[in-house]
């Protein structure tokens, strides 16, 4: 991969750190998306995380390694990966929101672009692993504001991949939808898939039930934003989750999951012969 390290808010630890990952770069991989994830996981390995049965203390100090900073970086200079975040930073500009979150946004690549394209929409970036690096980034937006929690009265929160990441996507999904006011929007994009090993085995069943607990916990479902790989959700009422309803149903989804990964590509041709 061909990244650009001479940013000034790059500190020269953590450009060492970064040359010598790209010194790894596997030669056998020519796509640069999957490079960046081969070197994702080598991370991962050095650091002997485990996804299986995490410690979350060592998985915090990898999601605190300069990985991170070269993964934002790349993503800046992909082409795919900035025309889904352009797509939901239009489509966000367009709403005419005046306060926003963006969950998880630590290198702040989405809410600059949102920042940028109206200077009159407030930005909160909630990140608990934030760099040095993002917050020299977020300083010179005046409208930009890095939190340690979130607010009860947000028009609009952004989550992109982030909760394929977490213990407990439910409980984090529920402390989204309270941080939006009603009426206001959810837009997630979630990668519940094995394409990297910090993505935990344990949530790959909310692939296909995710949108099931968000009707469950008081969204609608407005379908899939234009251009991206994100969910519109909106919240259209105040409702108290059902958390007994809720636990059961994942456990279900988990005990189907296996069954559902095995019959969808049987049913998929199937279905397209029908239809014909």
């Amino acid at each position: 991969m061909q990244i650009n390290l001479a940013d000034k808010n790059i500190t020269t630890e953590e450009k060492t750190e970064i040359e010598r990952l790209l010194i790894r770069e596997s030669p056998s991989i020519s796509e640069g998306l999957k490079q960046m994830w081969y070197l994702m996981d080598l991370v991962w390995d050095d650091f002997n995380c485990d996804n299986i049965k995490p410690n979350w203390d060592t998985v915090g100090r990898f999601y605190s390694h300069p990985v991170w900073l070269l993964n934002g970086l790349f993503i800046e200079q992909d082409i795919v990966s900035m025309g889904h975040r352009n797509a939901i930073s239009n489509w966000v500009v367009k709403k005419g929101f005046n306060y926003i979150v963006d969950y998880g946004g630590g290198f702040g690549t989405l809410a600059r672009l949102i920042a940028e394209k109206d200077l009159h929409v407030v930005v909160d970036i909630y990140e608990p692993h934030l760099s040095d690096f993002g917050l020299k980034r977020a300083s010179g937006f005046s409208n930009i504001n890095i939190v340690g929690e979130l607010k009860d009265d947000y028009d609009c929160l952004l989550s992109t991949d982030v909760l394929e990441h977490v213990d407990d996507p439910l409980k984090d999904f529920s402390k989204m939808i309270d941080g939006v006011k009603t009426g206001g929007y959810l837009i997630v994009a979630n990668c519940f898939h094995p394409v990297i090993k910090c993505h935990l085995p344990q949530n790959f069943h909310f692939r296909f039930t995710f949108n099931i607990f968000a009707r469950l916990m008081g969204l609608k479902v407005k379908g899939v934003l234009e251009g991206s790989h994100a969910t519109i959700f909106q919240k259209n009422i105040e409702k108290k989750v059902n958390w007994k309803l809720i636990r059961a149903l994942e456990v279900v989804s988990k005990a189907f999951f296996p069954f559902i990964s095995i019959l969808l590509p049987v049913l998929r041709p199937i279905k397209r012969v029908i239809a014909k």
